[in-house]
């Protein structure tokens, strides 16, 4: 059935040959085991996925940055779902957000995903590995090729994938509301029943790429600086004027006008009537 499946899709097929080829350079290059060699993959596909990470980071600051102008937008016109999706579109367009950007990484490994289900399923065609081949990841999973449940430690990586599933899910929605949130937080154990179905080394390139996002949540929150509020508020035509102490004609109601100071001519005039003064008397 599944090489029915290839044969319809040959871009199953040559994805499959590339990973093939990926996971034997490591293995025969590097010395690496098949384990630690899917783990080795995970971390360079994580890193070529860097730029994209890098606009996830950006438009979720963003989203962040904006996240109570709409709030109010949703707050208005939560009983018109229609018009909410409208005017947060106008107000996506305006601010240059893209919330899709957020799931750019994730959309990029799909491909990845597919070519190790498929190498995984194929493994022992794929490489033609003795019986005595070493594909146990740190003693406690004896086979990577295998069912995840069909070992005691396959049910330890599926608890280590649920753990670091749901903290990738909280990196990846900050801006996320509460009832999403908790979505984000289900979600892995739901898809833990369909997951416990895949080889044991799936679940192991999941793992590392939850931990890679985790990590990467950590650094970022830790590397960039927060936003400095605005310096000045914005005021509209119904924002109510600031109290300042000022009348309705502008002048001050509690500090007095400026006294003007003497001048040179003030001081001399009362001399000169003294003199008048004398020169009467005389």
């Amino acid at each position: 059935m599944t090489h029915m499946l290839l044969a319809t899709v040959p871009v199953f097929s040559q994805l499959e040959d590339v990973m093939k080829h990926v996971l034997n350079w490591f293995h025969s290059s590097l010395g690496l085991t098949w384990a630690w060699s899917i783990v080795a993959t995970t971390v360079v596909v994580r890193m070529i996925l860097v730029p994209l990470t890098i606009r996830q980071i950006h438009s979720m600051q963003s989203l962040q940055q904006h996240a109570p102008e709409m709030k109010r937008i949703q707050q208005k016109y939560k009983h018109d779902r229609q018009k909410q999706n409208e005017e947060l579109m106008k107000f996506y367009r305006e601010n240059k957000i893209n919330p899709a950007a957020s799931c750019l990484p994730m959309l990029a490994q799909l491909p990845v995903f597919i070519a190790l289900y498929y190498t995984l399923k194929h493994f022992s065609t794929n490489f033609h590995v003795s019986p005595h081949a070493d594909l146990s990841f740190l003693h406690f999973i004896p086979s990577i090729a295998d069912g995840t449940t069909a070992h005691w430690g396959g049910y330890v990586l599926l608890v280590v994938y649920v753990a670091s599933q749901m903290a990738s899910g909280l990196f990846m929605a900050p801006t996320a509301q509460q009832s999403q949130r908790i979505i984000f937080l289900l979600m892995p154990l739901v898809f833990v029943f369909v997951i416990a179905r895949f080889p044991a080394g799936l679940v192991l390139y999941w793992v590392t790429t939850n931990l890679w996002t985790v990590g990467q949540g950590l650094i970022t929150r830790r590397l960039v600086a927060k936003t400095p509020a605005p310096a000045a508020e914005r005021r509209s035509s119904r924002t109510p004027p600031k109290d300042d102490g000022t009348s309705g004609n502008g002048a001050s109601l509690e500090t007095p006008p400026p006294t003007p100071a003497p001048s040179a001519s003030a001081g001399a005039r009362p001399r000169q009537v003294r003199r008048k003064k004398k020169r009467a008397r005389r």
